[in-house]
């Protein structure tokens, strides 16, 4: 198992809600703890990450900050449409500091996953990072 999430593996943030150049969404893949994609406002907020091939995704872990419904999705498409629901999650009130959380998958198999933020505990929202374990499909 390998984080099929990173920049360096031919992930690629294909679609955000929302973009600062400052903050752009490239940097949730980036690998890198001092760089973090921003919200501008506004619910829900959205990102898609595309993998170079079709993968066994068994984990994801998020760092973000005033994260409060979190809705993941994936799709075994080549193009990213047609998502089916993963699960969803309710985040705790981190109070300012990063928000930490695992999510076990067991297993399925994803070419994009969406990541929905439906709801904050502020008007913005921040990812640091995404990690999602996994392999390629073969055969």
């Amino acid at each position: 198992m390998f984080n099929v999430a990173q920049k360096s593996s031919g992930a690629q943030v294909v679609l955000a809600t929302s973009s600062d150049d400052k903050f752009p969404p490239e940097n949730i893949i980036d690998g890198r703890q001092d760089t973090f994609w921003t919200s501008t406002g506004l619910f829900p907020q959205e990102f898609v990450i595309s993998f170079a091939s079709l993968m066994n995704v068994k984990k994801v872990k998020m760092i973000c900050s005033n994260v409060r419904k979190l809705i993941l999705e994936k799709s075994t498409d080549n193009e990213p449409i047609n998502f089916s629901p993963l699960t969803e999650r309710e985040l705790e009130n981190s109070e300012g500091h990063w928000q930490k959380e695992g999510i076990d998958l067991h297993g399925i198999q994803a070419h994009h996953v969406r990541v929905l933020i439906d709801t904050g505990f502020d008007h913005f929202v921040a990812v640091n990072d995404i990690q999602i374990e996994g392999n390629a499909v073969h055969g």
